[in-house]
């Protein structure tokens, strides 16, 4: 009887789609926070007495490589995935959200309450500004909820959408996450300028509050849910996680295969977010009030394709030789950024292209995982994932920053190294998916066939 509730309910459009936009919802406010800082970081290395705060290039690297410090020097993203396969989606994905809130609050405190004066010495990172460190030490903290609400919204859409439109679904998600990228890109230099430079930090503080609010209203739903019949992955038996399943999924050779490619693909595209904003007024001369809306461009243009693709994979298959497509495009726009060409509509152009490579692989990147891991590991797994993940966007961020700062010569930067360095983890990139492909032809793990079951 229980097995019919949960086939009807699983069948229900309304109640699936419903719970896709809550949890997306709420992973989209997690995306504000996660590139807000990004489009600033030409004010904050602009002097404090013209209303910046003086940070230097290599502090906002380090900044932005402290998202994944706490994932990957504390391995918190494996005890989030146990806390997942064992707590199940509702507790897990709360925790996610209140330290999000935490972290993303520390960060708001760090640079509207703090002076940008004071120094510290951190270990081997040298002389940083006292603000730097309590603003990355939020943002690490930050980095803890929101991976940790990645994985849990991955499994909440594994839960409802096997068997149907899986890899739409999390293209949706996708998309809505993308949506938080593009808001914060394009936004937070508009309400700097409005405004005061923390004030898009405090917007997205609220933000991320409201999608606690919104998960909250899913818990709910789902507890309803439960009581009619559909258990919580953690209540069921049959499908919890034991520490012995976690051998198997790390001696899958496939599951390591896209592990790397993760890796390298968003160790490519994100930090290149990051300091593509001030790329834009360097070495493209756009105006720093429009530097914003360039990078925007990307996230905004797989709002429509990623859900687009994710269908297209649901139904033609092909997974694999489209995580190729993407990651050859990827690799030949970052190569032509890293070209000495300085015409801004050029870089608007690569823009549009490096969003449909934006699109294509997460579209089918995803959805490929729950095809090589069992149900009771995934939590595991896409701890696994993100933590290796993790490890790419802590250290590629803090090497840009690095990089920029040993060219720049009289206030003028170089970027042509660090591009070059991007195109060679684009070219990395490749390879891994072309063994991807011969692997899945080799095992026959299904990721060129299609994704929805035809009920008999």
């Amino acid at each position: 009887m229980t097995e019919i509730v949960r086939r009807t309910l699983r069948d229900s459009a309304a109640a699936r789609w419903t719970v896709l936009m809550i949890v997306a919802f709420t992973m989209m406010t997690g995306y504000v926070v996660a590139k807000e800082m990004s489009p600033l970081q030409y004010l904050l290395e602009s002097p404090v007495a013209s209303g910046g705060m003086g940070w230097t290039s290599g502090e906002f690297g380090i900044f932005a490589g402290a998202r994944g410090f706490f994932n990957v020097f504390l391995l918190m993203l494996f005890v989030g995935g146990i806390i997942l396969d064992k707590m199940g989606v509702r507790f897990a994905g709360v925790l996610s959200c209140v330290l999000m809130l935490l972290g993303s609050g520390a960060i708001y405190y760090a640079v509207a309450f703090t002076s940008p004066e004071p120094t510290v010495n951190v270990f081997h990172l040298g002389i940083l500004k006292q603000q730097v460190v309590l603003a990355s030490l939020g943002f690490a903290f930050f980095g803890i909820g929101y991976e940790l609400c990645g994985i849990t919204v991955s499994k909440v859409i594994v839960k409802w959408f096997t068997g149907k439109e899986m890899a739409l679904a999390m293209g949706i998600q996708v998309s809505l996450a993308r949506l938080g990228t593009a808001l914060a890109l394009a936004g937070s230099p508009a309400i700097a300028q409005r405004f005061s430079l923390p004030t898009p930090i405090l917007v997205g503080v609220l933000s991320v509050g409201i999608g606690l609010i919104a998960y909250l209203f899913y818990c709910t739903m789902d507890r309803r849910i439960e009581h009619e019949g559909i258990a919580d992955e953690a209540d069921s038996e049959e499908e919890q996680f034991h520490l012995k399943d976690l051998k198997a999924t790390l001696g899958n050779g496939g599951f390591w295969l896209i592990t790397l490619l993760c890796m390298l693909y968003y160790s490519a595209l994100y930090p290149f977010l990051d300091f593509a904003t001030k790329l834009m007024i360097e070495k493209y001369g756009v105006t720093p009030e429009l530097a914003g809306m360039i990078p925007a461009i990307l996230p905004f243009t797989s709002i429509v394709l990623t859900p687009l693709f994710g269908g297209m994979y649901d139904r033609i298959g092909r997974g694999a030789t489209i995580m190729i497509i993407g990651t050859v495009m990827l690799t030949l726009v970052l190569m032509v950024f890293a070209l000495p060409l300085h015409a801004s509509a050029l870089a608007v152009v690569m823009m549009f292209i490096l969003g449909i490579a934006f699109s294509l692989l997460p579209s089918v990147l995803w959805p490929a995982v729950p095809k090589i891991v069992p149900t009771s590991q995934l939590g595991t797994a896409y701890s696994v994932i993100y933590y290796i993940q993790n490890i790419g966007l802590m250290l590629v961020p803090v090497l840009i920053g690095a990089v920029l700062e040993r060219n720049t010569y009289e206030g003028h930067i170089n970027y042509s190294p660090a591009m070059w360095i991007f195109t060679a983890i684009g070219i990395a990139a490749i390879v891994i998916s072309v063994l991807l492909l011969r692997y899945d032809r080799r095992h026959k793990i299904g990721l060129e066939q299609s994704n929805i079951v035809i009920a008999p």
